[in-house]
């Protein structure tokens, strides 16, 4: 799938009561009929889209443009289905203190087999989005669902400061799209956008595999005392680019900051160094690797290897009952209970082999697009 980017406005406050107990029944009822029509894998494919997903949103009524459809669809899927395991779906984490309580919530579960798998994803999704892809957006949303079949979806979406706008970043069963397990290279299923930033150190691109493979090469053979001679070199450069026999030297405007602490760098890099390091992976999961480690392994790479480093950022909207804020129109709350009594009436019909309603809806998805 396309990779694309959505970035959101941030608003404030929280979803009404009136609306959200509205957005739970009406999205239940969706998910219902697409997992009994489709499976629960479709049902998770389809959130992992962020077109799909951001319709999902405009249909129950929240702001078309806000950043808000993640956390309450979220939040709304989270609360019915985990209600009622018969669906197969289960789905932990959400936004801030709720997103911390992810692993915790995994384990407490007693529905799903293999719960370190979704660990180790839930963990190298967070460290991916919020540490590999540096596009100035921190993470304060995460939820993982996944389903008795080893399917899975995650959502999640991260905060600028600066800009106040939010950005969502989705996945559905895949970390890799390479044969080879130690690299992990344009994973999304969707990350879209009207705006892209300039510059963005994006770690899994899909030419950065080099790159990979060059962090890897190097922490195996090479002693964090080399390393850090290579950051204070690169500290040292001066404002023109200049070849010293097989070094090339960068500039000091060289995009990716190359302001450290030297101490603290010193002591990741021996971290790193008594770990086995045999992946991608086994970096950005190490304890206490963050930006600005990994920002300096690629300043390193570039250094040793010549190999660039990649930054290019990895960049429609429906409603049909208005939204919570008045936009684009208000909420048409009788037209919305009206909807969700006739989604109920098709699942329940379905379940004993009506199938005219179901045409009937597909009939009106397609009007619709």
């Amino acid at each position: 799938m396309e990779r694309n980017i959505a970035e959101l406005p941030l608003h404030y406050g929280t979803a009404p009561k009136y609306l959200f107990e509205r957005q739970k029944k009406i999205l239940f009822e969706i998910g219902k009929i697409i997992i009994f029509e489709f499976g629960t894998e479709e049902f998770l494919k389809r959130l992992s889209d962020p077109f799909y997903f951001q319709v999902l949103g405009c249909i129950s009524g929240f702001d078309w443009h806000s950043s808000g459809v993640t956390t309450t669809v979220c939040h709304a899927l989270k609360d019915v289905f985990n209600k009622n395991p018969e669906y197969g779906i289960f789905i932990f984490g959400g936004k801030g203190k709720n997103g911390l309580l992810t692993l915790q919530e995994i384990e407490n579960n007693k529905f799903i087999e293999k719960k370190e798998n979704y660990i180790l994803i839930s963990k190298l999704t967070s460290k991916i989005d919020n540490n590999c892809i540096q596009d100035g957006y921190h993470l304060y949303h995460h939820t993982i669902f996944v389903d008795k079949n080893g399917n899975w979806a995650v959502i999640q979406q991260g905060m600028n400061s600066e800009t106040r706008y939010a950005r969502r970043y989705q996945w559905f069963n895949k970390i890799t799209n390479s044969q080879d397990k130690k690299f992990i290279i344009d994973p999304h299923s969707g990350i879209i956008s009207l705006k892209k930033e300039k510059y963005v150190l994006n770690l899994v691109d899909k030419n950065c595999e080099k790159l990979q493979n060059n962090m890897i090469e190097f922490l195996s053979f090479e002693s964090p005392d080399k390393l850090i001679k290579e950051i204070k070199n690169i500290q040292n450069i001066s404002h023109s680019i200049f070849n010293t026999g097989k070094k090339l030297l960068l500039p000091s405007h060289h995009y990716v900051e190359s302001k450290f602490n030297i101490e603290r760098l010193y002591k990741n890099f021996c971290k790193l160094k008594e770990r086995e390091i045999k992946s991608f992976s086994d970096i950005i999961l190490t304890e206490n690797i963050g930006i600005k480690t990994l920002r300096a392994l690629c300043l390193i790479s570039e250094i040793i290897y010549g190999d660039l480093v990649s930054f290019d950022d990895p960049a429609k909207f429906s409603f049909a009952f208005g939204g919570k804020d008045g936009h684009p129109y208000p909420l048409d709350i009788k037209n919305y209970d009206r909807t969700i009594i006739f989604l109920k009436n098709i699942i329940d019909k379905a379940k004993i082999k009506d199938k005219e309603k179901f045409e009937i809806l597909k009939k009106l998805s397609h009007l619709c697009r």
